[in-house]
């Protein structure tokens, strides 16, 4: 599928768009780090943490991938899947659903709206497939910016928890 928004195309992703996404995880942690967060995703480069480049590629051929491309240059990632991952401490849902497993926008594109653009075409597919719940975990320290990120499109806080020292939360959303 084609989704076009704000100049935005969603795409289907696959192994081919692993070199991509590593180089957006690999920005999002030098971003993180440099504005003084190195707690979320530590300070080691994703590509290069041990399972970082195998997890990635399980994503893009395990799961649900979309590519978020502007003038053909990826620029955004999400992964869809019918649960959390396992190893997350994350009560089930109760009932059928869709969960973001990974987001991530180049941070050479912060204020396009890309984030957006996925979670919207992730709700589309939840609806696509019949089902009626979209659920993501995110980082939850911080000052909760990023709980706040998904708050401001749709979700709803549901169950906090902690992955050893990790501050999660769960939210919902309803489509």
């Amino acid at each position: 599928m084609n989704d076009t928004t704000h100049g935005i195309r969603i795409r289907p992703g696959g192994l081919a768009d692993a070199p991509a996404v590593l180089d957006m995880l690999d920005g999002a942690v030098a971003w993180m780090n440099a504005r003084g967060n190195t707690e979320q995703w530590g300070t080691t480069p994703y590509s290069q943490k041990p399972g970082g480049v195998e997890r990635v590629e399980r994503y893009l051929t395990e799961n649900t991938p979309y590519i978020a491309e502007v003038d053909g240059k990826p620029v955004g990632a999400m992964v869809l899947d019918s649960g959390p991952s396992p190893q997350m401490p994350i009560p089930p849902a109760g009932e059928p659903e869709r969960y973001v497993r990974l987001l991530v926008s180049d941070r050479q594109s912060v204020g396009r709206g890309i984030g957006a653009a996925l979670l919207a075409h992730a709700a589309e597919e939840t609806r696509r497939a019949g089902l009626h719940l979209l659920r993501v975990d995110c980082w939850a320290g911080g000052g909760g910016e990023l709980v706040a990120f998904y708050e401001r499109n749709g979700f709803t806080p549901t169950d906090s928890f902690l992955s050893d020292a990790w501050p999660g939360q769960v939210l919902a959303r309803r489509v």
